[in-house]
């Protein structure tokens, strides 16, 4: 399921965002740019406002002053990977069901899947270790087996662009390991990662850039001169002086 990337890529701009809800600012005055082809961590501490800037990048929250501009591609055209807490598992949805909505920007929601689609759904599911288990409902799974429909569907979507929030909280190491070769795969063909993360070691590792994130930007570039002690320290400050 690998797809040809346009050379001009995808870029996500950040001009004085501020961000918030129910009358109170999360985030304040962040400005910078993801680039095309990017592997980028957004990393700080509990209340930092990570998941806020994402889902402003995603247009779920509108900024209350500044701007998030998308250029080389529409807002639709990216993806995004929810908290596995903000699915309803109760809602009475196949793992296939989950996996085909990938599918609804090329097909439309009401449509029939058509042959090819059905055969792509059953290739994500397979890439992500699930082959065979289109059937069970979602409501079933483990978080490991959550997260990697929810991966599958990702695949589906086919993006230049994956936003990814917490993708491997309560998932077990091996899983985590699994997901995260199949993300470093998507940034090989070309696409722009940007993931929420906790694992400073996951960070180190695999994430050229890291965004350090308190409530304001504390530092924002090659992840080594990011994550270093005193950038950390004033994370932490910047945490407590603002505590969401």
């Amino acid at each position: 399921m690998t797809a040809a990337i346009p050379a001009q890529g995808v870029s996500i701009e950040l001009d004085d965002v501020c961000l918030g809800f129910k009358g109170r600012q999360v985030v304040r005055h962040v400005s910078g740019r993801f680039s095309p082809g990017s592997m980028t961590a957004i990393v700080g501490p509990n209340g930092a406002g990570k998941s806020t800037l994402i889902k402003g990048i995603m247009g779920v929250l509108k900024p209350s002053s500044g701007q998030v501009r998308v250029q080389g591609a529409q807002r639709n055209d990216l993806a995004w990977l929810p908290q596995a807490g903000e699915l309803d598992r109760a809602f009475p949805i196949t793992v296939l069901e989950m996996v085909a909505m990938g599918a609804w920007r090329r097909s439309g929601a009401w449509r029939r899947m058509t042959d090819d689609e059905m055969d792509r759904v059953h290739q994500a599911l397979a890439m992500v270790g699930l082959k065979g288990s289109g059937h069970r409902i979602v409501g079933t799974l483990s978080g490991g087996q959550l997260q990697r429909v929810l991966f599958a569907r990702l695949l589906m979507q086919d993006a230049q662009v994956l936003l990814l929030d917490e993708p491997f909280s309560a998932v077990d190491t091996h899983t985590t390991e699994e997901l995260m070769h199949l993300l470093c795969r998507w940034h090989e063909q070309g696409r722009s990662v940007i993931a929420v993360l906790h694992d400073m070691d996951l960070v180190h590792e695999h994430f050229p850039r890291t965004l350090l994130l308190s409530g304001e930007v504390v530092a924002w570039g090659d992840t080594a001169q990011v994550l270093t002690r005193d950038n950390l320290r004033l994370a932490r400050r910047l945490r407590d002086e603002h505590p969401a």
